[in-house]
């Protein structure tokens, strides 16, 4: 039996640094934004369906994330239909990952995971977490988006204080020392699940 760990955290939280630190203990790791990417770029598949729809948010054969972040900006509904687009080829790259993994434990790194109800495929589900404060500093720093784009993201993700009372675990990261103990005891205590299994 696989135990699938699913991480989530809002935007700016640690989510990618905290997966990375998971991969060092040699859990594989399945990224629904890498997948994202890899479907948006040149030749992927939704990058096809994406120019049959909306030809305007291509740019050398791939999908250009900041038209796509200005066109969803005026127009919100636009996003459901593209995630309508996109969900099954993401689903279907996960359903492939899980079904080729003989890891005892594997992590699912999906931003969305309550929002697309995919927290329901977890035997449990780790949050990662800051304070409201510096995740809006992290993401601001980043200079890929504007305050107006931050806000838009947050406004379709699940509250941080609901992500965090549907957790088993929560991992704080405003220290990555500290973040990395907790990932460590996590782990040690799945082996002790898996072991009285």
């Amino acid at each position: 039996m696989t135990f699938i760990i699913g991480l989530t955290g809002s935007i700016g939280m640690g989510k990618s640094t905290t997966a990375q630190m998971f991969a060092e203990h040699g859990v594989p790791i399945w990224d629904a934004d890498a997948v994202v990417r890899k479907l948006y770029g040149v030749g992927g598949a939704a990058a096809a369906l994406i120019a049959k729809h909306y030809p305007e948010m291509m740019q050398d054969g791939m999908v250009s994330r900041s038209i796509l972040r200005e066109v969803i900006a005026t127009d919100p509904k636009v996003l459901d239909h593209i995630q309508t687009l996109v969900h099954p080829l993401v689903a279907a790259d996960r359903a492939a990952f899980l079904a080729r993994s003989t890891a005892k434990v594997v992590l699912l790194d999906i931003p969305l995971l309550f929002e697309t109800g995919t927290d329901g495929l977890c035997d449990a589900i780790v949050v990662v977490s800051v304070p409201s404060d510096v995740q809006k500093s992290r993401v601001l720093e980043r200079g890929e988006m504007t305050k107006a784009d931050f806000d838009l993201i947050l406004a379709r993700q699940m509250p941080d204080e609901q992500k965090r009372n549907k957790a088993r675990w929560v991992i704080p990261t405003l220290k990555l020392d500290d973040a990395r103990i907790h990932v460590k005891d996590i782990l040690a205590e799945i082996d002790k699940d898996l072991a009285d299994a």
